[in-house]
């Protein structure tokens, strides 16, 4: 079994779907016209639409959709957001790709093979 054969080890568990690795497999997912052309998401739209709201409506999604953090902790990404003060500029993000818990590849699989859908979450 080699690295590129990751739905072998990484597949869903049965009935349940793939939501962050579903365009895995595509050859040109790491593209942005890949990105674009792929699944119901058709890249780069959910920024668009959050681009007209009001960034407390933003948060209030995230936290009504029970999104979580990829961090392991489980934490409500909604919650963490609403952390932050509405008026303070600048704001900065800090994108942690550090993978140094043994054994852990989910980060690194996500740079590589589907970088725009966390450009795309980075910049909501």
């Amino acid at each position: 079994m080699g690295y590129r054969d990751h739905h072998s080890v990484f597949g869903a568990a049965e009935g349940t779907p793939l939501v962050v690795s579903s365009r895995f497999g595509a050859p040109d997912g790491h593209t942005l016209d890949g990105y674009k052309a792929s699944g119901s998401y058709d890249g780069y739209q959910a920024l668009d639409r959050v681009l007209g709201m009001a960034p407390s409506k933003v948060v209030a999604t995230v936290r009504d959709a029970s999104l979580l953090g990829r961090g392991g902790a489980g934490f409500p990404a909604g919650v963490k957001w609403g952390f932050m003060p509405p008026d303070v500029q600048p704001r900065y993000i800090v994108v942690n790709g550090d993978e140094s818990e043994p054994g852990t590849y989910k980060d690194r699989l996500l740079m590589e093979r589907d970088p725009h859908q966390l450009i795309e979450g980075c910049l909501i």
